[in-house]
């Protein structure tokens, strides 16, 4: 004899199926349908619902029809359904189409913003590749050139500085790990370059120190013959440091750097 709770789960169980089958045969009647109509309110429905896996289809084939007057703004619809259903390398792709062949729309400004967005979404963690980073950027500047007026101007401008802010990280860690594993050249290169590229960066104290620093270990790595030359560079960096930063938080470890330099320095003269 079947227990209450068991008749009870089993009534659960045939209803769910009852229920997808029942929603499932409705949806591919949608999908069989020749009724533009029909197909259109559907799609737009789903849409609405943010069942964007069944919109997509739909609006795909939307997108085809001849004669169709809603074609730009089911175009539109079609890449924000792939934003929305989480796909942003597609839907950038399709933003990008819809703002190269409707130039004069009036969706033009709202998807030439979301190109960048997508790619700010795909923006990863620091330590990884910034690619789609630096195209988050390239994008967005390309929409704050095409609309500078954009109530969205001021939102691309903060999005751009956040991931400036996380190329400048990525850079840092770079020249860091460079120092880290003792290729002073190649630390001093990068912290270099990194002031060049982000020239108004907060840590421009710190990333000029580390050029001191750097070029003291690579003197002091260096061959026999490269050594005089070397520390000659490294205390011409003090100067330069103590010149820009006379109160800096590094002040004692690069005096210390300078006075290693000289004392090697020293012996050199004393040489000639």
């Amino acid at each position: 004899m079947m227990t209450k709770p068991f008749l009870y789960t089993t009534l659960i169980s045939l209803l769910v199926i009852m229920f997808t089958t029942s929603c499932g045969q409705s949806y591919q009647k949608v999908l069989k349908s020749t009724d533009f109509k029909f197909k259109y309110e559907k799609a737009i429905e789903y849409y609405d619902k943010e069942v964007y896996t069944k919109a997509i289809p739909l609006l795909e084939e939307l997108r085809t029809y001849v004669g169709n007057q809603d074609i730009e703004k089911i175009s539109f619809l079609y890449a924000n359904a792939h934003f929305g259903n989480k796909d942003y390398i597609t839907a950038a792709y399709y933003f990008k189409t819809f703002a190269d062949f409707y130039p004069k729309s009036v969706y033009v400004e709202e998807a030439a913003f979301m190109i960048g967005y997508c790619y700010y979404k795909l923006s990863p963690r620091t330590s990884l590749e910034q690619t789609y980073s630096l195209k988050a950027i390239d994008a967005f500047q390309l929409f704050i050139n095409a609309h500078p007026y954009s109530e969205k101007v001021a939102e691309a401008n903060g999005l751009i500085d956040g991931m400036r802010k996380k190329l400048e990280e990525k850079a840092f860690e770079s020249a860091f790990l460079y120092y880290k594993i003792k290729s002073y050249k190649a630390a001093i290169n990068s912290y270099k370059n990194l002031l060049n590229e982000f020239p108004d960066t907060e840590r421009k104290e710190e990333i000029n120190f580390m050029v001191l620093k750097s070029r003291f270990e690579l003197a002091q790595k260096s061959i026999e013959s490269k050594k005089e030359e070397r520390f000659k560079n490294t205390v011409e960096s003090y100067y330069t440091f103590v010149d820009q930063y006379p109160e800096s938080q590094y002040i004692k470890d690069a005096e210390r750097i300078y006075d290693m330099s000289n004392k090697n320095l020293v012996k050199y003269k004393s040489n000639e």
